[in-house]
């Protein structure tokens, strides 16, 4: 028998969100055959490549996995990963015709696939309520590049999350006016994408843009403390990235967050003040850091990309 087949469109993005992170983990992981596009069709212009030509491509594999959220919805072998239902949920986080569009195919998306896959209990239950669907969760993973290593000697605290609303980053300002007069910077590592609403008036944060892959490690390591400031988040990569770097994390205690964090980040209300009062505190409490430290390393060797790998494979395997 032909081994399935993965939609490699998302792992050749630049780019390195959540979706593009498990592209690229499941394709180097999984015995399939790869389809991958052109590097022109890889964004916006690639949707026509993966309605059409995709689906011919993948035609005599038993399964087909589309493991960043879209998928070709003439085919008839699909099994989709859809990471959460934030365009369903909250459109106007997203340019119109980006919300209209997921409008209108993730319901024929999660219709005719033979699975449906997500990556938490909470997800889950949003693609239930929105979609009208049942998924199997798998978790993400987190790489073993990411470890402990040696502080920075200028101290900072840092965020890892694209400029767009959800990720709620203009709540950070606060806390980054009070750190900066302790000779702490807030730095957040990542872009912005086109098809999402940006936040404004962040000059307060240093925007570091988007990070090299490989920069990520130590980026995350040489931290004082991490701080993902999300008021939606189907999983939550940097929470358990951060935490395998032996940094103390705080997020907050809205949607996957603390089902991802698992007891072992301080959890906080998604406004400035929560925010503002947790990282002064934890930047100020050597004990605290290291406690969150250490839960954080065990909550992190929970997870690897090997067991995401099997996950998913057996879920693809049982649809043939």
């Amino acid at each position: 028998m032909r081994p399935p087949a993965i939609d490699a469109r998302a792992a050749a993005r630049p780019e390195l969100g959540g979706v593009e992170r498990w592209a690229r983990e499941l394709c180097a992981r999984l015995p399939y055959t790869i389809h991958r596009p052109p590097p022109a069709l890889v964004h916006r212009a690639g949707h026509a490549w993966e309605q059409a030509v995709l689906p011919v491509l993948s035609a005599r594999a038993p399964a087909l996995l589309c493991p960043a959220n879209l998928a070709p919805v003439a085919a008839r072998n699909v099994v989709v990963v859809i990471h959460d239902a934030a365009p369903l949920r909250h459109p106007g986080w997203y340019s119109g015709a980006y919300a209209a569009f997921q409008r209108r195919i993730l319901p024929l998306i999660a219709r005719r696939a033979r699975a449906v896959i997500t990556v938490s209990e909470f997800s889950r239950d949003e693609l239930r309520e929105l979609l009208g669907v049942e998924a199997h969760v798998v978790y993400g993973g987190v790489d073993p590049r990411f470890a402990p290593g040696e502080k920075a000697e200028r101290p900072y605290v840092l965020c890892v999350a694209s400029h767009t609303a959800r990720k709620n980053l203009r709540a950070l300002v606060p806390a980054a006016q009070a750190l900066a007069r302790q000779g702490v910077e807030l730095r957040v590592a990542g872009g912005h994408r086109p098809q999402f609403a940006a936040e404004e008036g962040l000059d307060a944060l240093t925007l570091l843009g988007p990070v090299p892959d490989e920069a990520l490690p130590a980026l995350y390591a040489g931290a004082l403390a991490f701080v993902l400031p999300s008021v939606y988040e189907g999983f939550g990569l940097p929470v358990l990235e951060a935490m395998a770097a032996g940094t103390p994390v705080v997020t907050t205690n809205v949607t996957a967050l603390p089902e991802t964090s698992g007891g072992a980040a301080l959890l906080v209300e998604p406004d400035p003040e929560a925010l503002r009062h947790a990282l002064l505190g934890l930047v100020g409490d050597e004990t605290e850091r290291a406690r969150l430290r250490n839960m954080g390393l065990g909550r992190a060797r929970q997870f690897s990309w090997e067991r995401t790998a099997r996950g998913v494979d057996a879920v693809v395997r049982s649809t043939y």
